[in-house]
Order: structure tokens, then sequence, then C-alpha cells
């Protein structure tokens, strides 16, 4: 049994597309919405709906940390807009796309950049979302914990510890834990070139020490200090950022 992994999708459909060949299933970790690409600030919605300039500032301030500044700065643009909807029918579109390139047997799950009321209306049958939820693949369990934690950056679909530590508790035992953010390890969680730590889960650290799965899979952290390192039994593997590899990580048994 061959399986690929992506996660960090962020608008690379075409890329996605060819993301499954080869493999009898593609799982995917989240992040399928591109809002604002860091590295080329004139891709995603931000800059389709303010210009390259507006979105080199609001990356120049979230990169210094200066969160309350860069919030002033993005409702000084966003007045007399319907914030919600521009941003809706841009996600829409991008989504239509996304889901067009997913193969049959891909099973995904939620980044925390993602708008998950929204998936039930562009997954095909061949796509299986799954959160908070296991599937059996070739004498496998996965289970898989969409999301991320809340942050200073307000992404939307960051919800509280509470709540994501009930899902990761829902899942049992398992073979393999998929998930789009970390476990709470600093050489995981710490990215590299924006020289932070993005937020890991201390409920997927737990339930590595306890359930010991083969493997715990996951993504969010782009550049991380540590993209591999065992915890007891459990080989964790940040699968990569896909938006600019354009190639999946795989798994064979």
């Amino acid at each position: 049994m061959r399986v690929h992994v992506v996660s960090d999708v962020h608008g690379n459909s075409e890329d996605l597309a060819r993301a499954g060949n080869g493999a009898d299933a593609l799982l995917c970790l989240g992040d399928l919405v591109l809002f604002l690409d860091y590295a080329d600030h004139s891709r995603g919605i931000f800059p389709d709906l303010f210009g390259r300039e507006n979105a080199d500032r609001i990356v120049e301030l979230r990169t210094a940390r200066r969160f309350a500044e860069a919030r002033e700065f993005a409702a000084r643009l966003w007045a007399g807009v319907d914030r919600g909807s521009a941003i809706e029918a841009a996600v829409r579109k991008q989504y239509a796309q996304m889901f067009a390139a997913f193969p049959d047997r891909t099973y995904a799950t939620y980044g925390n950049v993602d708008m998950p009321q929204l998936w039930a209306e562009y997954a095909r049958p061949g796509t299986r979302v799954l959160d908070g939820e296991r599937v059996e693949l070739g004498g496998l369990v996965f289970g898989f914990v969409g999301g991320g934690l809340r942050t200073p950056m307000r992404t939307p679909y960051e919800i509280d510890d509470e709540t994501y530590a009930a899902k990761v508790e829902a899942l049992g035992e398992v073979d393999v834990l998929c998930s789009h953010i970390p476990p709470e390890v600093p050489e995981l969680c710490y990215d590299t070139v924006a020289r932070r730590f993005e937020r890991g889960s201390s409920a997927l650290l737990g339930a590595i020490r306890r359930t010991r799965p083969r493997y715990a899979l996951f993504g969010h952290v782009h550049q991380p200090l540590a993209q591999r390192m065992r915890i007891g039994v459990t080989e964790c593997v940040n699968v990569g950022h896909f938006a600019s590899s354009g190639a999946p990580w795989a798994l064979e048994w």
C-alpha cells in the first residue's frame, strides 16, 4: 500500500492534480486557501482585493509581530467592503479548483485558513472529509484532526484548546495520527524563515505519548527547524509545504 500526503496546498491546484499519481490514496492535511503568499505578495485573495503595495505592508507588520497595527491597517482597507461576502466569493473560486484537482480516494481534513462550512459543497464522491474521525487503509487505522488553535493571526478555522483536545480524544488509538498542526514540540513548531513559533497542540503530544501511533503526520509550519523527529516509537513528520514544493510525501507499508 502506498499513500501520498500533502499539506498547505495554498492554491497550488496544478501540482495537486498530479499529487496522487502512483499512490493508492491521497491524504490532504488542509490549508487549501491562499489568502496571502508571504513569498510572493502579488498572489492571493488579499492582493487581488487591495493590491501588491498593501499586501507588502500587511506582511511587514505581521512579520514584525505588530498584530494590532496590522489589524488596524486591514480594518481601514476593509472599510466600506462587505468583508464576509468578498472573502467567501474568493474562497469559493479557489475551492472549485482545489476540489476538482483531488483524485479519487482522497481523504482530507481542514487547515487553519480553511472554511469548513463550504467543503461539503465542493467535495466530490471520491473525496472523504474527516475531522475527529478514523478510516482504515490497507490494514492501518488513520485518524484525522483538522483546524488550528487560537492565535493573534485570527485565521478562519482556529478553535479553542478544549474543543481541539476533544477531537483528538475521540480518535482513540490509531496507527497514523494525521493533523494540520504539529504536536507541541519546539523543534517541530519553529519556522526558521518567519523566525517564530507556530502553535502546536499539547493534546496531540499527549496522544502520541499515550497511544504510541506508528506515525504522526502534519504540516502548518512551512520551514520547520526539524522536519521529522521521533517521540518514543512514533515517527513525527512534517509532510512539507506543498504550495512551494509541489511534491507529496509518500508512506508505504
